[in-house]
């Protein structure tokens, strides 16, 4: 499938994004403001060590930003950045094209 500039969408995947546990934190994300790292687990069905991985991942491309509370440092706040929720944009409208829905 091309698009109507000659580019297949596939180009405009992201390979940051694309691994289904990292595409899973993007949309719990991309649902909110923020969210709590506990609430994105749930989530997501990940386990508290592959979540942080792939979280540690996405905030080393500039694509979420991670805070803790002030109150208790146990809890912990994720967000998209505006990078990453264009990014993120960007690679569902590539897999809407792929499956012939956009």
């Amino acid at each position: 499938m091309v698009d109507e500039a000659g580019d297949a969408p596939e180009r405009y995947l992201d390979p940051l994004i694309h691994p289904s546990i990292r595409l899973r934190i993007c949309a719990a994300l991309a649902a909110a403001t923020r969210v709590e790292f506990s609430t994105v687990q749930r989530s997501t069905g990940a386990t508290a060590s592959k979540l942080s991985k792939n979280v540690a991942t996405l905030t080393d491309a500039g694509y979420v930003r991670s805070t803790r509370a002030r109150e208790d440092s146990r809890r912990i706040w994720l967000e998209l950045t505006p990078e990453g929720r264009n990014a993120y944009t960007a690679h569902v409208a590539a897999l809407r094209a792929i499956v012939g829905e956009g």
